[in-house]
């Protein structure tokens, strides 16, 4: 009995040596762990007894931050941010199509928007309004005829046709022939060219004094109307009467061709057609119509075929572009001062803070580990103990 007492005492002592070596072994690796991660970061700065400084401070981190800054910003640029990996991105097709549905989705309510062109030009403050356009209409058919002027004035007619204009109106006379005989013919044939002709003889018969009143009254005007009017027609039928009129056609033109331009517009009333042609321009082109017009009369009806068609081609053709561009662009941005310029404006609190919230879960696990590893050690030691001694 004493023995089994004995024997039990032992095995009393045995396991609690065990347990507490293990217990101190755990402990001393948390602690020990836990202290080596608050001295990444502890103290902020360093501590001076006198002159000498006090060792391990300032922390590692905050010992290092310049070169922690300058690594950070080496590690985005060279494997994070890469030209390659943003090339990889831009011209991946989700990414195309998914910038394609947000430019669709933000320039519907453009194509949609029931304001005017110009509530528009002045929303976005563009300095364009109807007066602004006649006024650039105005002075740019100045120019064009200035200039048309300055390059033709001093050639001959002729000269400044093409020929193939030229041809065009020499075939144009002998119906310009055919056209003035038809409509003579038409007016003479008329009861207002019955009547023309009348009061035509009537002052005829006038001029003549005495004998033509008594020609008048022998013959009777209308008697004479009546026999004129159908002569006046077959004249004006007749092939000698179209032959000259086609004639003095050609010979008029021929002496226009030989006439130079500036002649030709001497005789005509400049200032009197350049604001006729400005006016005209301005009814036919109609610019503060247009612009009074809503954003939507003049795009809704291309929604479809820019949404569907050009939108995903220009996409296309701007991420090539943009991808071409990157290495030279981010060359110019500098990210890898710009990262290391933002790391070291950051205070080490601000990187604590920062590094624990992406690693505490890790730095946790460190801690039981160097806890696990310590009551090991502590349960090999215990063994160590118990079998030697």
């Amino acid at each position: 009995m004493f023995k089994a007492e004995k024997e039990g005492a032992i095995m009393l002592n045995a396991f609690v040596l065990i347990v507490f070596m293990v217990v101190i072994g755990a402990l001393i690796g948390g602690v020990t762990n836990t202290l080596a991660i608050k001295m990444l970061f502890r103290p902020y700065k360093a501590y001076y007894i006198g002159r000498f400084k006090v060792p391990f401070t300032p922390g590692l981190i905050p010992k290092r931050r310049k070169e922690l800054a300058e690594q950070l910003g080496n590690m985005v640029v060279d494997h994070l941010i890469t030209p390659e990996s943003l090339q990889k991105k831009i011209m991946n097709e989700e990414f195309q199509r998914d910038v394609t549905q947000w430019l669709k989705e933000e320039t519907e309510p453009v194509f949609n928007s029931e304001k005017t062109v110009n509530e528009w030009l002045e929303l976005l403050q563009i300095p364009v309004s109807s007066e602004v356009l006649n006024q650039w209409l105005k002075d740019w058919i100045e120019e064009k005829v200035s200039r048309a002027k300055l390059e033709y004035s001093a050639k001959r007619i002729e000269e400044a046709l093409p020929e193939k204009w030229q041809e065009k109106i020499e075939a144009a006379i002998p119906q310009l022939v055919d056209l003035i005989a038809g409509r003579a013919e038409s007016y003479f044939t008329s009861p207002e060219g019955k009547a023309k002709v009348k009061v035509m003889i009537d002052d005829f018969l006038k001029e003549r004094g005495t004998l033509g009143n008594f020609l008048g009254m022998f013959l009777g005007n209308t008697s004479v109307a009546d026999k004129v009017q159908p002569e006046i027609v077959k004249f004006i039928k007749h092939e000698g009467t179209q032959e000259i009129l086609h004639n003095l056609l050609r010979k008029e033109w021929a002496k226009l061709k030989l006439m130079k331009i500036e002649d030709v517009i001497d005789k005509l009333p400049e200032e009197d057609m350049m604001s006729q042609l400005h006016i005209s321009l301005i009814k036919i082109v109609n610019i503060d119509g247009h612009l009074s017009k809503s954003l939507s009369h003049w795009l809704s009806p291309h929604q479809h075929s820019f949404t569907e068609t050009l939108l995903p081609k220009w996409v296309g053709k701007g991420t090539i572009l943009l991808a071409n561009k990157i290495p030279n662009l981010m060359t110019k941005l500098h990210l890898q001062k710009i990262v290391q310029e933002q790391v070291e404006s950051f205070s080490v609190a601000r990187l604590e803070e920062l590094v624990l919230g992406i690693s505490r879960r890790e730095f946790k696990m460190i801690t039981y580990l160097g806890a696990l590893l310590g009551g090991v050690i502590g349960l090999i030691q215990s063994i160590f103990v118990m079998v030697f001694t």
